[in-house]
Order: C-alpha cells, then sequence, then structure tokens
C-alpha cells in the first residue's frame, strides 16, 4: 500500500515521505514539541466541512441555518474559528455553554439552546437572553419558562419513538422503541400544544434528533423519521421552522462511504422545504471529528501469549467513543519506513492505554507497520466527543490541544 490509498487519506491527512502530516504539519514534530497526549486540529478542515453543508442544503434551494453543537468539541480557537467564518451559529446544551459561546464571538441570536432536565437556575440564566432560541423538551420546562419569560417564543422537542446511529447501536439513538429522556411523545403532544397555549408562550419551531452517526445506506430510515416527525409539524399551526438537530456520520473504518450530503440533502426538501418551512440543523461531530488526532507516544511493545500489546501513554479517558460506543479512532504509526506498508511488514497488534481498566484497549488485533517503544501513534477521527468528554479517571486527564491554521504564506 503506497501514501496515497489509505482509505482515510486526503488532503491535510496523509502521509509525505513516511511521515504523517495534519494540515501541512508533520504530526512526530509537534508532539515532540507539545509533548504528549496532544490534540491536534485542522482549522481549514472544519470551516470544510460546514461548506459543504452550506453546498448541499444551498443545491436544493433551502431556507437554512447551520448550528454548530458545540459539544463535540469547545475547545475556544475552534469555536472563536467558526464565529470569525459567519457560516454557524451554535447548538449549545446548558447555560454554561451558551455563555461561553457568547465569550468565543458567536451572536445571541445565533445560539440555539436545547437541553433536557432543565433545573429552574437554568432557566433563570435563559430568561437573560431573550434573543437566543430556545426549545424545551418538557412539560414541566414549559411551565416554569412561561412564568419567567411570559410571551417568549420556543421550539418544542419532540420524540417520534423512531431512531437510529452508526452500526445500527442503540446506545447512540435518541429516540426509538426504548422510551428515553428526550422529547414530547405522540401521546402527550395535544395536551403539550394546549399547555404552551394556555401558558402563553408562542411556539414557532418542532425540533427532533434522533441518533448519531447514520451513512448513506441508512438515509431510507431517515426518510422514514423524517416523515413521521411531519405529523407533529403538520399539527401544529403558525410554524417558522423545524430543526432537524445533528447526527450526520462519517466514515470511521475500511469500507463506511460517506453521508451522501446531497441524497441527505434533497429528502430535507422533499418533507420541510415543500412546506416552505426554515430549516435548522445541528451538526457537531460530522463538522469536527475527522479534522483532530489524538497523538500519543508509544511506551511498551511486549507479547502477551499470543497477543503482541502496543502500550501507549494515554488512555480511554481522553476520548471514550471507541470504548463506551463502539466508535473507532483508527490508530496510524506516525513514521513509517517507505516499505512500512507492505504486507509482509505488517504485525498484528492490539493498542492499549495505560489506564487501570479492562476497557481500556485502543484497537483490538490491527495490522500496523512495527513501532518500537518511543515511537509516536496518532489515532484520527478525534476531534468530536473526545476531548471535550474526557476525565481525570486515574489522574492521567493531562493533555494539550492545538488548532492549525491555514498557511497563507
Amino acid at each position: 500500500m503506497n501514501e496515497h490509498t489509505h482509505w482515510w487519506s486526503r488532503p491535510g491527512l496523509e502521509y509525505i515521505d513516511g511521515r504523517l502530516h495534519l494540515a501541512g504539519r508533520e504530526l512526530t514534530k509537534l508532539a515532540s514539541q507539545a509533548g504528549t497526549p496532544t490534540f491536534c486540529y485542522d482549522a481549514a478542515r472544519v470551516r470544510q466541512k460546514v461548506g459543504l453543508l452550506h453546498q448541499a442544503l444551498a443545491a436544493q434551494s433551502l431556507n437554512f441555518r447551520v448550528f454548530y453543537a458545540m459539544k463535540a468539541n469547545r475547545f475556544a480557537p475552534i469555536m472563536s474559528w467558526l464565529a470569525s467564518s459567519g457560516m454557524c451559529g451554535i447548538d449549545a446544551c446548558s447555560p454554561q455553554e451558551l455563555q461561553f459561546a457568547l465569550a468565543c464571538g458567536f451572536e445571541e441570536k445565533n445560539i440555539s439552546y436545547t437541553a433536557t432536565s432543565v433545573s429552574d437556575g437554568d432557566l433563570d440564566i435563559l430568561a437573560r437572553y431573550p434573543e437566543a432560541i430556545i426549545n424545551l423538551d418538557s412539560q414541566s420546562a414549559i411551565r416554569r419558562l412561561a412564568a419567567r419569560c411570559p410571551g417568549r417564543e420556543i421550539g418544542l422537542r419532540i420524540n417520534p419513538a423512531l431512531g437510529l446511529g452508526y452500526g445500527g447501536n442503540e446506545l447512540l439513538q435518541y429516540s426509538g422503541a426504548r422510551t428515553t429522556k428526550f422529547g414530547i411523545y405522540r401521546e402527550q403532544f395535544d395536551e403539550t400544544l394546549e399547555l404552551i397555549a394556555q401558558s402563553g408562550l408562542r411556539l414557532n419551531r418542532i425540533h427532533f434528533h434522533v441518533g448519531i452517526g447514520y451513512l448513506s445506506h441508512q438515509l431510507e430510515l431517515w426518510e422514514q423519521i423524517v416523515e413521521a416527525c411531519m405529523g407533529f409539524v403538520d399539527q401544529a399551526p403558525g410554524l417558522k421552522a423545524v430543526n432537524l438537530g445533528g447526527g450526520l456520520g462519517l466514515p470511521h473504518v475500511e469500507g463506511d462511504q460517506p453521508l451522501d450530503l446531497q441524497k441527505w440533502a434533497a429528502i430535507i426538501q422533499r418533507h420541510i422545504g415543500s412546506r416552505g418551512l426554515e430549516v435548522g440543523v445541528e451538526p457537531g461531530d460530522f463538522i469536527v471529528k475527522d479534522s483532530g488526532v489524538l497523538v500519543l507516544r508509544v511506551n511498551t511493545v511486549e507479547r502477551k501469549r499470543d497477543t503482541l500489546f502496543v502500550g501507549v501513554d494515554g488512555g480511554f479517558n481522553l476520548a471514550v467513543e471507541p470504548a463506551f460506543y463502539g466508535l473507532p479512532c483508527e490508530p496510524l504509526p506516525c513514521q513509517v519506513a517507505n516499505d512500512g506498508w507492505r504486507e509482509d511488514k505488517l504485525a498484528r497488534v492490539t493498542i492499549a492505554g495505560n489506564i487501570n481498566e479492562a476497557l481500556d484497549i485502543w484497537a483490538h488485533d490491527k495490522l500496523l507497520p512495527v513501532m518500537q517503544e518511543g515511537d509516536y501513534l496518532a489515532l484520527i477521527n478525534a476531534g468530536g466527543y473526545a476531548s471535550a468528554m474526557s476525565s481525570n479517571h486515574c489522574m492521567r486527564g493531562q493533555f494539550s490541544e492545538r488548532l492549525l491554521l491555514p498557511d497563507n504564506s
């Protein structure tokens, strides 16, 4: 396999002379300067992904707004980079996220707030931001917001009892056969509309979010879900917009096909654009995940029974999705010999982290070029739901982050 035929390779993430580069920078050099663990993000890739959404939605002549789901990655330089682009607003899910988004340069009117189990303290803060877009998912929250903000426009999060996720993983579904905490179900919908009217609030949008990581082969099911949600939309008079949430996926392993954005946008046009409503989308992972890598250093190469372990200086507490949700971060040596990817040069290894937990395995039985202790290893697709969800478990939560800006020289 040569440097240009890896399934994940693209301009900006590629081997050049045997050294893995991100955004034109050599990762071995960056890691040796910053120390490990370190997250590196390709700024140009982040904006490119937002641009792809704009292109697909605009091609369908949709009236749309993109809200970046900042829970995916709240690294301040990324937030400010997106704010300066003017291409998106923010999807926030806590008062602290809303206030942080403002500090990073986003305007209040471009922040969409959707949360669950909302406290009185949360609502007290939200009441101070009358221009923010608020979506509520319970009758309790409706009653308590109405007492604080009579006459305010709101969105209503609904639950169609249908969902989907990467690889059919039920853990990645926000709605489905199993009852979840999110949204208003069909059985409550009529009385919830009546409650909103009685409370003096004004319903102007419907919101739903049904899963994470769906790809092209799941778009038929996703369209069925969108169609089912239109039953809620058509029962609510005076709506201005429908927010589809996020969940757009990207390839995680060889064989995954990228999401067909044109087909995705065409589905939106058929069901929402045709109703003359504004469309809101809230991608997080799709925008940042493949912009980022986590670089670790190999500290142990040792065979135990029939398994060759490669131990690294970072564990699942830095990026929980591989261990918790089965969303892999493909491991790659940061430096390989010219013939390192030749089949007879590969070794079958298991990449293990440094946390004292049995689930702290980055990858099982991967064919990779032979690595030595002291080498650097990159985990790709670490730009979303990694650093933002990290913990200090075993007091091994230290890491650095760096946004790699385009070289405009």
